[in-house]
């Protein structure tokens, strides 16, 4: 009796499905992973973590409506640059209302320099 060496194959000796064929088909419909884990004491809830796992072709995950990687800067050189127009508008906007302070102040100066030299005046008129 002779015994063969090789194992079955997973998916059949005509399938031949490979690793490659798997992962297009997966990435071609997207897989979802789902689990909940909790730790309890004493029917006493101290932890939960609700993992929730998506795995898809970029195409998949646009028709799904998850884009989120578009508007991190992290990942998008377009989010990035989005991030510092915002940032540069917001600076120049606090310079312009920083400046316009200056401005105020320097015009509202003269005249309060003006009252203490009337004041010095009256003073030194008042004085015996």
């Amino acid at each position: 009796m002779t015994m063969s060496s090789r194992l079955p194959e997973p998916y059949g000796p005509s399938s031949g499905a490979n690793l490659a064929d798997i992962l297009e088909r997966v990435l071609d419909k997207g897989i979802v992973i789902a689990g909940d884990i909790r730790i309890n004491l004493l029917d006493i809830e101290l932890l939960t973590v609700k993992l929730r796992l998506v795995i898809a072709s970029v195409d998949k995950a646009k028709e799904m409506g998850i884009d989120w990687w578009e508007s991190d800067p992290a990942l998008s050189s377009r989010a990035r640059r989005d991030e510092l127009a915002r940032e540069n508008a917001e600076l120049r906007e606090r310079l312009a209302r920083l400046e316009e302070l200056e401005l105020d102040r320097g015009r509202r100066e003269p005249d309060r320099l003006d009252r203490g030299r009337v004041d010095q005046d009256r003073a030194r008129k008042e004085a015996p």
